[in-house]
């Protein structure tokens, strides 16, 4: 008995220098190669990067111009042909009208179905008639002001502009993709809301899309995500993850033995995997191999994973996050310092492979406005847009100054620019 080992497998389609890349899961990137003899090398890189991602072999198909070819490539470049799948023999064709016996030429009539093969055979198809069931819709009901009062006493009201706009916005965050979705949250600069950002746009998903997300303080200098979010039942840290990460891959692990690594947020329905604010940077650097195993098992618990980056850019884990990502989210506060870092960050995935640059080009942009000066966040945001796929501007909240940071405890008009950001981030996913 022979064992079939299957793998991840993506797809190629190449149109003279263009290729459409299709990962394993459905994630979709378009490809330009700089020539003609740089069409293959596009390709082997983008599988190669997929492969690492995925952690495991990827079974690459390519089609089109240079014909279709089937290879395995490693995580480490290594590329091995395939052999195409042997087609299906075609039974002989069965004669009909005369056949041939002993030499002798024979008069046959055609055969005649019998009763079985008659039944067997395909009946014509049924003229088409309507459907009697409808697919289930929400609509958008009245939630606030006089409609949501008038709605709570039974009277009939029918929803305002901005109740349908938040029901389109919950129904894009609310989401479930096939696979395990990231985004990562990035800015070289310390305190512009990295972490902010993180647990706001985890609790939208979470809430809005019935948990299964995961916020990663993916951090070597003092990630303080930890400290302004719930601690679960165990004082664990990523440090405590990573010598059980193979465990935890095993068929006997449970769905529930994550918990033990990381802080559940019982309003705001999301995990948080912290790091160790106390530790050097010295002490708490992983290397890629080890942020690749930690992904894997993310996820296998998780549908979502969001990353809180550290400042460091240079650092191993925060170069594989951005290999590792769906979507790019950066934020900034309304000051010309914290924008500025925004865009050299931008500028620099431009220049650094064809996948960070999709992810630039595809980025979120989310400005927050400082008490003093509110309006300066659109001045930011004008700066921002046509470079990047969407802006979003967060006003000032007390909530989000400092403290715990808890969904419920944003004003109203915050927490609707956190379900629009949320929203447009998700679309790219």
């Amino acid at each position: 008995m022979s064992t079939i080992i299957s793998h991840p497998r993506a797809y190629a389609d190449v149109t003279g220098r263009h290729i459409t890349f299709v990962t394993h899961d459905g994630y979709g990137d378009e490809i330009q190669a700089d020539s003609d003899a740089d069409v293959r090398h596009a390709i082997i890189r983008r599988a190669t990067s997929e492969a690492r991602r995925s952690g495991a072999p990827l079974e690459l198909i390519t089609s089109g111009d240079h014909g279709k070819h089937r290879l395995l490539v490693a995580p480490d470049g290594q590329v091995t042909p395939l052999e195409p799948p042997a087609p299906a023999p075609t039974p002989p064709d069965r004669p009909i009208g005369r056949t041939q016996t002993d030499g002798e030429e024979v008069s046959e009539q055609a055969p005649q179905p019998t009763a079985t093969e008659t039944a067997a055979a395909p009946a014509a198809e049924p003229p088409a008639r309507p459907s009697f069931l409808k697919p289930p819709t929400t609509a958008p009901t009245a939630s606030g002001g006089w409609r949501g009062v008038a709605r709570r006493i039974g009277i009939a009201v029918r929803p305002s502009a901005a109740d349908r706009q938040r029901a389109e916005w919950t129904s894009v965050v609310s989401r479930q993709w096939a696979g395990c979705r990231t985004i990562a949250i990035a800015n070289g600069k310390g305190g512009v809301g990295k972490t902010m950002t993180t647990a706001m746009l985890s609790a939208v998903y979470a809430r809005e899309g019935g948990g299964n997300v995961l916020a990663w303080d993916n951090n070597d200098t003092r990630g303080t995500l930890g400290w302004r979010t719930e601690q679960g039942m165990y004082d664990t840290t990523l440090r405590d993850l990573l010598p059980e990460a193979s465990r935890l891959l095993t068929l006997s692990a449970g769905v529930s033995d994550i918990a033990q690594f990381v802080h559940h947020q019982a309003t705001d329905r999301y995990d948080v995997l912290r790091s160790n604010p106390e530790l050097l940077a010295t002490d708490q650097r992983i290397a890629s191999a080890e942020f690749d195993l930690l992904m894997q098992v993310a996820a296998r618990f998780y549908r979502l994973v969001i990353f809180d980056s550290g400042n460091d850019e240079s650092a191993e884990r925060w170069l594989r996050m951005v290999d590792s990502s769906y979507q790019l989210v950066i934020p900034t506060l309304a000051t010309p310092e914290s924008a500025e870092s925004a865009a050299l960050l931008l500028d620099a995935l431009r220049g650094r492979d064809e996948r960070s640059g999709v992810l630039a080009q595809r980025a979120v942009v989310i400005v927050t406005q400082s008490e003093s000066a509110p309006t300066a966040a659109h001045r930011i945001a004008e700066g921002f847009a046509g470079h990047v796929r969407a802006v979003h501007i967060i006003p000032f909240d007390p909530a989000l100054k400092a403290g715990p940071l808890r969904f419920d405890a944003l004003r109203r008009r915050t927490r609707d620019a956190w379900f629009a950001a949320a929203a447009a981030t998700a679309e790219g996913l």
